[in-house]
């Protein structure tokens, strides 16, 4: 069967019209997923911010309980022990100025960048080229840290950063299809969970406007916000 008319039978299975509790939007989207492929399963917040204002930006990083089921190459800015640190925690690219040589010839083959507070100065050499990626390391994500060791442990564990895009919505993946519906929507609730609590200052009104959950090339599905 062809993707498009997978869809349009997957879509038959359920009522589109409907919000749904996180157990019975994960069984539509597990019923419903590919056989052969390991989708992730994502999750779609629209939030009522504008993130274009400082006091209304929503970002952040949630340690999901089972893990997001995504394998994280980690790049790490340290020297001495936090390198060590870094190596010993499983960090795929430790490295100073031969890591950011490399970076600006082009070597981008990771997920996320980590950098202790003393190699910012190094690090805002390739700014231009990690920055519209989204991987700049940054404090309040949690990627700039004296704590290089467990910041790397955290990312190679499930840690999964967010941050609202320019529209008020913020996306993620929580986990993957072969995941059990249980451990699914305990990762859910986290994440709307930490979500809430992410609540900015300048936010106005009706935070938490619509939560979907989807598959990579499956169906999505409305969920209750409370």
């Amino acid at each position: 069967m062809s993707k498009g008319k997978f869809l349009v039978e997957a879509y038959k299975s359920y009522d589109t019209s409907k919000v749904y509790n996180y157990n019975d939007a994960v069984d539509i989207i597990l019923k419903n997923k590919r056989s052969k492929t390991n989708e992730t399963i994502e999750i779609s917040i629209n939030l009522g911010v504008d993130p274009r204002h400082a006091d209304q930006m929503v970002r952040g990083t949630v340690d999901l309980p089972n893990g997001s089921g995504k394998e994280i190459k980690v790049a790490v800015f340290a020297n001495d022990k936090n390198a060590e640190d870094a190596k010993k925690e499983g960090a795929d690219f430790v490295g100073t100025d031969d890591l950011i040589k490399k970076i600006q010839d082009g070597f981008l083959d990771f997920d996320r960048v980590i950098a202790s507070p003393d190699m910012m100065g190094s690090v805002s050499k390739v700014a231009k080229i990690l920055g519209p990626k989204g991987l700049m390391p940054n404090p309040k994500m949690g990627t700039v840290t004296p704590n290089i060791g467990e910041a790397v442990k955290l990312a190679k564990s499930g840690q999964v950063q967010f941050k609202t895009e320019k529209n008020g919505i913020v996306q993620a993946g929580i986990a993957k299809s072969n995941f059990n519906a249980k451990s699914i929507v305990e990762n859910v609730v986290s994440f709307v969970d930490i979500i809430k609590k992410s609540r900015p200052s300048g936010a106005k009104g009706t935070f938490i406007k619509k939560i979907s959950l989807s598959s990579t090339m499956g169906v999505s599905v409305n969920c209750e916000i409370n």
